[in-house]
C-alpha cells in the first residue's frame, strides 16, 4: 500500500498548484517580506482529506440526494405521459419532450456550474443551485399548458444538474485515490438509479393522486434536501478552504503577509472566463471525447427504452397499468445495486494491484479494465431484451435483460468517471462537466426519434441498432488501457 500512497500524496500536491498562474503573480512579493504559506496539517480538521470518515460521508449523503433526485426528476413523470397529454391537450410527443429539454439542460448545466465550484467553492454552488431547482417544481406542478411545463423543466434541468456536476470533484477533494472508486461507485449509484426509480414513484403517485402530485412531492423532498444541505454541507475546495483560511489570519495580523498553494488574485471576471473555458477545452481531448461517446449511447439508449416501457407493455399481451409499469423500472434499479455492491469495488482492488506491479507508480488507464465487462454485458442484454419484445415474450424474460443492462451500465459508467478524475484530477468538476455534455445531449434528444424507428423497424431491429453501436465502440476501454498514457502525452491539457 505505501508505495501508491506516496505516488498519491505527489499527486495530491500537484492538484493543489494553482489554476493559473502569471509571471507577474509569481512576482506580486519581490519588493516586499517574504509571505507566509499557508497550508493544511496532516491532522487539521479543515483538511478534507483528513476528514473522519463520519464527516465524509454526510457530505457524501447530501450530494449523492441530489444527484439522485435530479434524474428522478426526469422520468418519475413517464407513466402518466398519457394522462399528462390528456389534461393538457397536447400531443404526447410534446410531453415527451420536457425530458428532452431537462436532460439537455441537465448536460450543459455542468458546463456552468462545474467550474463555478472551482471558482467560488463546492458548498455555495450546491446550495444555491438546489434551492433553485426547488422553487422551480411549483411552476412545473401549477404549469396550465405543455409549452410552461416544457419550459419551467428546461429551466430545472440546468439547476439540478449541480450534484451531477459537482459530485465527482467534491469526492476527489475527500478521498485518494486508492479508495475512491467504491465511494464514487454508491455515490454513482443515484444518477443511475434515479431514471429507475423515477416511473416507479411516478407510477404510484399518478394512479392514485394525479400527475401534478409528481411536483409536489419532489418539491417537499428536494426542500428537505437542500435544507440538510445547508446545515450540514461542508466546503472541500482545498484553494477555496485554504482563503478562507487566510482571510481569517489576515484579519487578526493585518500587517502580515500570507500566501498558500492555489492562490488566484485575478480579477473574478478573468478566473470566470478561464474556468468556463475549461471544461469546453477538456471535451475536446480525445480520451474524454471518445468515452463520451460510450456514455452518450448508455443514456440515449436508456431513456429511450425507458420512455417506451409504456408503449410497450400496456398493450397486448401484457396489458400492464401504470403502477405494473412502474415496478417493471425495479429490475434495472437491481441490477445497478448488485454491480456498486459486488463488481464496483474491484476497481479499487485492480486499480491498487496494477499500481503495485508497476512499481507503486499509478495511472489513470489502471481504472480501465473492469469496463471490458460493461462493454460485453451491454450489447448482450440489448439484444435479448429487442427481440424478447419484438416475440413477446413472458415479461419477466424481457425484463431480465434490463437487470443485466443495470449491471454493465454501473460498470461502465464508474470506470470511465474515474477515468476522467484521475487523468485530469486537478480539474475534476471541469472534466466530468465536459464529458457529460454530449452524454446528456444525446439522451435528451434521441427519445424524441426513438419511437418513429420502433414504429418503421419495430422494436426487434429498433432496438438492435444501439446494440450495434456498442458492439462498435466497445474496444474503446481496451484501446485506452494501451494507448492512453501516449495519447494524454501527444494531447496535454493546457488551459492558458
Amino acid at each position: 500500500m505505501a508505495p501508491y500512497r506516496r505516488n498519491d500524496e505527489r499527486q495530491r500536491n500537484d492538484e493543489e498548484r494553482p489554476l493559473l498562474t502569471t509571471e507577474g503573480e509569481r512576482n506580486s512579493y519581490a519588493d516586499h517580506e517574504e509571505p507566509q504559506e499557508i497550508t493544511f496539517s496532516d491532522e487539521a480538521d479543515d483538511n478534507p482529506k483528513k476528514w473522519s470518515s463520519r464527516k465524509r460521508m454526510v457530505n457524501v449523503f447530501i450530494i449523492g440526494l441530489m444527484a439522485i433526485l435530479t434524474p428522478l426528476a426526469s422520468s418519475m413523470f413517464t407513466p402518466g405521459i398519457t394522462q399528462i397529454a390528456d389534461d393538457l391537450k397536447a400531443p404526447e410527443t410534446s410531453i415527451i419532450a420536457t425530458t428532452t429539454g431537462f436532460v439537455i439542460l441537465m448536460g450543459i448545466g455542468p458546463l456552468i456550474l462545474a467550474p463555478l465550484s472551482e471558482t467560488f467553492g463546492r458548498r455555495l454552488v450546491y446550495i444555491v443551485s438546489f434551492s433553485i431547482f426547488s422553487v422551480l417544481q411549483i411552476p412545473s406542478a401549477l404549469a396550465p399548458n405543455a409549452a410552461t411545463l416544457v419550459a419551467v423543466r428546461t429551466i430545472s434541468g440546468f439547476f439540478g444538474s449541480v450534484g451531477l456536476a459537482n459530485g465527482g470533484g467534491t469526492i476527489n477533494d475527500m478521498y485518494e485515490p486508492y479508495e475512491r472508486a467504491t465511494i464514487f461507485g454508491w455515490y454513482l449509484l443515484g444518477p443511475l438509479l434515479g431514471p429507475s426509480l423515477g416511473p416507479l414513484f411516478g407510477g404510484l403517485i399518478v394512479s392514485r393522486l394525479g400527475w401534478r402530485w409528481i411536483y409536489w412531492v419532489l418539491l417537499i423532498v428536494c426542500t428537505f434536501n437542500t435544507t440538510i444541505g445547508y446545515f450540514f454541507l461542508r466546503e472541500t475546495y482545498a484553494p477555496v478552504i485554504l482563503a478562507q483560511k487566510r482571510a481569517r489570519l489576515i484579519s487578526k495580523n493585518p500587517d502580515s503577509k500570507y500566501t498558500f498553494a492555489g492562490q488566484d488574485d485575478r480579477p473574478i471576471t478573468a478566473k470566470l472566463r478561464q474556468s468556463i473555458k475549461r471544461p469546453i477545452v477538456i471535451f475536446i481531448q480525445p480520451i474524454v471525447l471518445c468515452m463520451s461517446l460510450w456514455q452518450a449511447l448508455i443514456f440515449g439508449t436508456t431513456y429511450s427504452i425507458f420512455t417506451n416501457l409504456q408503449a410497450i407493455f400496456s398493450k397486448a399481451p401484457y396489458n400492464f397499468n401504470s403502477e405494473q409499469i412502474g415496478l417493471l423500472y425495479l429490475a434495472p434499479g437491481l441490477g445497478f445495486i448488485l454491480s456498486v455492491r459486488l463488481i464496483i469495488p474491484r476497481i479499487d482492488t485492480v486499480y491498487n494491484q496494477l499500481t503495485e506491479k508497476n512499481n507503486g507508480k499509478a495511472k489513470p488507464e489502471f481504472r480501465l479494465p473492469l469496463a471490458n465487462i460493461g462493454s460485453v454485458l451491454v450489447p448482450i442484454a440489448l439484444f435479448w431484451f429487442a427481440w424478447t419484445v419484438e416475440y413477446r415474450l413472458h415479461w419477466a424474460i424481457c425484463i431480465s435483460a434490463t437487470f443485466v443492462y443495470g449491471i454493465g451500465q454501473v460498470v461502465m459508467f464508474n470506470t470511465i468517471q474515474n477515468y476522467y478524475i484521475d487523468s485530469f484530477s486537478e480539474y475534476a468538476a471541469s472534466a466530468i462537466a465536459g464529458g457529460s455534455v454530449f452524454r446528456s445531449f444525446v439522451g435528451g434528444v434521441v427519445p424524441l426519434f426513438a419511437p418513429a424507428m420502433f414504429d418503421k423497424l419495430g422494436y426487434g431491429w429498433g432496438i438492435s441498432v444501439f446494440a450495434f453501436l456498442s458492439v462498435a465502440i466497445g474496444p474503446a476501454p481496451l484501446f485506452f488501457y494501451y494507448y492512453g498514457p501516449r495519447i494524454r502525452e501527444r494531447f496535454p491539457l493546457t488551459l492558458d
